[in-house]
This record gives structure tokens, sequence and C-alpha cells, in this order.
């Protein structure tokens, strides 16, 4: 595996680390340890053209001044948190409220916009880059230290494996996750309209006006939110459908996985052949389509627009808070594997 290290910038008076891994199938993987974000993920098409398949910045500031969460960990809780408030065994804790009245991905200084402590470990056949941070008592009004550990594993098959560890010193909420924007055209050639995406979902969890779950579990059956066989997500973002429309013309919705078939999910965009599977052991995952992206920045020369990228991010399901709890000295554990291959024709 080779491996390159090299400055990508300051924050906060901090120099900011890249890591850059290639294996020997031509693929690479890129890593900051500002937010632990996933800046680049080069995979070769059917042709064997070498592109970026997910969305990202080349400079600190520019993530700093357009970056929807581009790449990054989402900590201490992804989603949103209703009324930014929450209790435990009876004791209010009151959080940011940076998504109107409710509280967004941990807050605005939550886990995407610190520098963590970086070690590597890198073998013949595979790379980790291990993430580590250690979140105060009450940051962003969260209850508990938190020592939280995130290592990206790189290796010869084409994997990219993200597991996180959490150890908390009171009993508080955890609910982590990568919130990485891919698009397999390559280099933003085109929108994800065209992508095929199969997830195994008999069921989602109904928003309210205010993207808040409201708490109850709506059948896919019939829906554009089936993708039990595979569709393209043009379908979806075209339609309709009421809860499409909540989310401003697209998807941005917790997808709960079927129990009785494995926790999977593939990708595939036909034009460059390009296939990402994605394995978890999360209960659900948040399918969101870019519906909000703006097109008053651009990205690498690409001027941003609306479903230029899409999000599959692991988790629990949000704003349940009773189980997002952690106790006290509890290992919160969680394992995502991202893996990139091509279709047959």
């Amino acid at each position: 595996m080779k491996l390159v290290e090299s400055c990508f910038g300051t924050f906060n008076g901090k120099q900011v680390t890249s890591y850059s891994v290639e294996n020997a199938n031509g693929m690479s993987f890129t890593c900051i340890d500002y937010g632990c974000i996933i800046t680049e993920i080069n995979v070769p098409d059917r042709e064997g053209a070498v592109e970026n398949v997910v969305l990202g910045f080349d400079t600190v500031q520019e993530y700093l001044d357009h970056s929807p969460y581009f790449g990054c960990v989402i900590g201490r809780t992804a989603g949103r948190i209703g009324q930014a408030s929450f209790e435990i065994d009876g004791v209010p804790y009151h959080l940011a409220k940076n998504d109107g009245e409710h509280n967004l991905h941990g807050g605005p200084n939550g886990f995407h916009n610190v520098v963590w402590e970086s070690v590597v470990e890198n073998k013949e056949h595979e790379t980790k880059i291990i993430f580590s941070y250690t979140s105060p008592d009450r940051e962003e009004g969260f209850p508990g230290k938190l020592a939280v550990t995130v290592t990206y594993t790189f290796n010869e098959e084409n994997e990219l494996t993200v597991s996180y560890q959490a150890v908390s010193d009171q009993k508080t909420i955890v609910n982590l996750t990568n919130h990485s924007y891919f698009n397999l055209s390559g280099h933003l050639k085109r929108t994800i309209l065209d992508h095929e995406l199969t997830v195994n979902s008999d069921g989602f969890l109904e928003l309210d006006t205010t993207l808040i779950p409201t708490g109850k579990v709506l059948s896919v059956e019939g829906t554009v939110f089936d993708f039990r066989e595979g569709k393209k997500i043009r379908l979806g973002i075209e339609s309709d459908h009421p809860q499409t429309q909540i989310v401003g013309g697209g998807f941005d919705h917790p997808l709960l996985f079927n129990d009785s078939q494995p926790k999977k999910m593939m990708v595939v965009e036909q034009e460059s052949g390009r296939k990402l599977e994605i394995d978890t052991d999360q209960p659900a995952v948040v399918f969101y389509t870019g519906n909000m992206l703006g097109n008053d920045f651009s990205i690498r020369g690409r001027q941003a627009e609306k479903h230029l990228g899409f999000c599959l991010e692991t988790q629990q399901l949000p704003n349940r808070i009773s189980e997002l709890l952690v106790e006290k000295n509890e290992v919160y554990k969680t394992t995502t594997t991202y893996r990139f291959s091509l279709e047959n024709k």
C-alpha cells in the first residue's frame, strides 16, 4: 500500500494533515484529520479511467465556507434532535438550535468541526488511519466526557471499512455516522438521477414538515421508497409523493433494514460501470439525495447543484433517544464497509 502524508492547511492554528493511500488496483482513498473528512475516493471505471467518486474540496477554507458536511464524521448524534433537547433519567439537556428549532448533526461545533489526533498503521495489504478525539462533558450540551476513535481501514480488495468506538464517563447518547456524498459517474460528470439503488428495507420513518421523524414507520410497498429490487433514484426524486416533497424534492429519510436479510445496500452507475456495495451492523440508513445543495459554490471546478451527490448514512434511528443511550463506561461500537467494483455488462 502506497501512503502519502501532506499538509492540507490549518484550522484554529492547528495543522490539518492529509493521508492518501493507493492500492495495487489503482484505487486510492484520501482523508484529513479535520473532521475525519474523506476528501477523495478515486476508482477506475469500466474503461480504466480513475476518477473521484465523492464530493469534496481541496482547501480547509472551502469546507468552512461551503461544505454541507461533505465526507465528515458526524457526532455526537447524527440527524436531527427535536427541539434541540432531550432527557436522561429525568434530567433535561439542551443543545444548540442549528436547524430551525432543532439540533442537527451534533451542533455547529460537532465532530465535523474539530481536528482529531491521528495514527497510521501501514501494512502490505491494508492501511489503517486511526483518528481519536475526546469530547469534554457538556460539549455542545451533551453529558459525559466521551472518548471517540474512528478507524478507516483501506485494503487491496477495494474496501474501505469505517469503525467507530466511543466510551463515556456518564450516561449519554451517541449516534455516529459518516456523511460522504457519492457520485459514481466520476469527477461529477453527471448527477445521481440515473444511479440505481438497492436496499433491503421494508419500511421508512415518516417525517414532519420540519424533517423530524414522527415516530411512525411507513411501509415501502407500492411507494417510491421501495428499493428492494433496485431502481433509479430519479423515479423518487421526480415523484409527487408527499414525503419526497417535504424534503425538497428527493429523499432525506431513515430506511429501516429488514432484519431477516443482510443489512446491505448497492448503488450502480451504468454508464461508468462503477458499483458501490455497503454493509453495516446498524439498524437503519438515512438516504439523502442532496436536495439542499445550492448552486452558489463550485466543487473542484464543477458548479454545485441539487442531486449532485447522495449519502447513505448508516446509524441508529435518529431522534429516538431511548435507542441512542449509552451507559457509563459502556463501549459503543459500530462498523460500516464500502466496497467498490465494476458491474458486469
